[in-house]
């Protein structure tokens, strides 16, 4: 369970002004039909963090497992720093052909999130976590939980949202997690069993 709820918190509070939730507003906008948008954003969230959490997974089966925690924990610290960097949608993601909203939705959202900040974030918590489903279906609900009102209710929630301010939640969630692990790993405080 503390997988699948860190991975739900540590996501959904990160994707929150990201280049992904401001290109679900643009798909939004552009076809005007959620439910395939919305399924779209689900399939292609499930495929990239499933290779990221397994990939994670793998990481921690190498002969690096004993400098993983610490390469988490710094990892983690450098991910909440990166989030105060401001996210723009990339004019080279979008697609040239129209396939319709969901085939597009899944190719540009699959794409977007190969090396972003929730990319990195799964990767971490599947080295983290030994518990593969409970990552992914954490993470993937944490991009549902930013995105989906992006989709349905676009501009009007964006208004009342002050993203600056959910960045630096978010920022302060990552770091104060990668202090935890780096205090745990030295030893200074005790981890949880």
């Amino acid at each position: 369970m503390d997988a699948f709820l860190h991975s739900t918190l540590l996501v959904a509070i990160s994707e929150m002004g990201d280049k992904t939730q401001i290109l679900a507003l643009i798909l939004a906008a552009r076809y005007r039909k959620s439910i395939p948008i919305i399924f779209g954003i689900l399939v292609a969230t499930l495929a990239n963090h499933a290779l990221a959490a397994l990939g994670g997974s793998l990481l921690m089966h190498t002969g690096l497992k004993t400098w993983m925690p610490l390469i988490l924990a710094v990892s983690f610290i450098a991910l909440g720093l990166w989030i105060l960097i401001p996210d723009k949608a990339d004019d080279d993601e979008a697609p040239k052909k129209d396939y319709g909203a969901f085939v597009t939705t899944v190719v540009v959202f699959f794409l977007a999130e190969m090396g972003d900040k929730t990319q990195f974030a799964t990767i971490a918590l599947g080295a983290q976590y030994s518990n593969l489903i409970g990552v992914v279906a954490g993470s993937t609900l944490g991009m549902m939980i930013a995105n989906v009102p992006a989709v349905l209710f676009g501009d009007k929630i964006m208004k009342w949202i002050p993203l600056n301010a959910v960045r630096y939640a978010a920022s302060a969630l990552f770091v104060g997690f990668g202090l935890w692990s780096l205090l745990t790993w030295f030893k200074l405080i005790p981890a949880f069993s």
